[in-house]
């Protein structure tokens, strides 16, 4: 999948240029890396605010129309504003048709309503990912890749090796094993819980009967 925005190159460099420029609606950014050098941006505020709404733009192949010359790239960053919804800055990547690229791509998840572990075990399913890092060509970067959940029973999971990939793409991790994707895990024990012992009725004693003061007994 591949999106679309316009951009205009830029000359204006520091803090005081890209403040001005943000008032007038525009958002600061560079575009670097491939055979060209980096050069600064500028975006229409609204066009990249609803782009950036897509979750498509952050994992696919974008084409940057850049005063009439349209370039491939990839989302690299973006800064925000901390409480305000407005876009500060953002950097694109340029890619090369020919060449890999490493990107992360969001996992979509289905059928998890009708996996045995939570239809017939009452379990829940645990996102222990939520994208992965793959490496292909640019055309054939998946906007997302599916994980089936429907023969997930409880206590099992899903890894990284039993992701189903289109064709051309591989996954690429750090460290060793076989990272988890999913599992389904048992909300609380299954088991009934035991009744608890009942104490054996205590019987109180009979009270002792009163000790009788001895009589006293006059000596005449």
């Amino acid at each position: 999948m591949q999106l679309e925005f316009n951009a205009n190159k830029r000359d204006g460099q520091g803090t005081g240029a890209s403040r001005r420029l943000r008032r007038t609606g525009r958002v600061p950014g560079i575009l670097y890396g491939g055979a060209g050098t980096a050069q600064s941006i500028d975006i229409d505020h609204n066009e990249l605010f609803q782009l950036l709404r897509k979750e498509a733009f952050y994992s696919s192949v974008l084409n940057v129309n850049l005063d009439g010359k349209k370039e491939m790239c990839l989302l690299r960053d973006v800064q925000r504003h901390p409480y305000r919804p407005v876009i500060l800055h953002v950097d694109f990547q340029r890619i090369d048709a020919t060449h890999k690229i490493h990107q992360k791509v969001p996992l979509h998840f289905v059928n998890a309503d009708i996996a045995p572990g939570v239809k017939l075990g009452g379990g829940m399913v645990s996102h222990v990912m939520n994208d992965v890092d793959v490496k292909c060509l640019p055309a054939d970067l998946p906007s997302f890749i599916e994980v089936d959940l429907k023969e997930l029973d409880a206590g099992n999971s899903i890894h990284v090796s039993q992701l189903v990939l289109p064709k051309g793409v591989e996954v690429v991790h750090h460290g060793e094993g076989d990272p988890v994707v999913a599992t389904i895990m048992m909300k609380g024990g299954s088991a009934a819980e035991e009744e608890p012992e009942v104490a054996a009725p205590v019987v109180a004693a009979a009270p002792a009967a009163p000790v009788r003061k001895a009589e006293r007994v006059d000596k005449r």
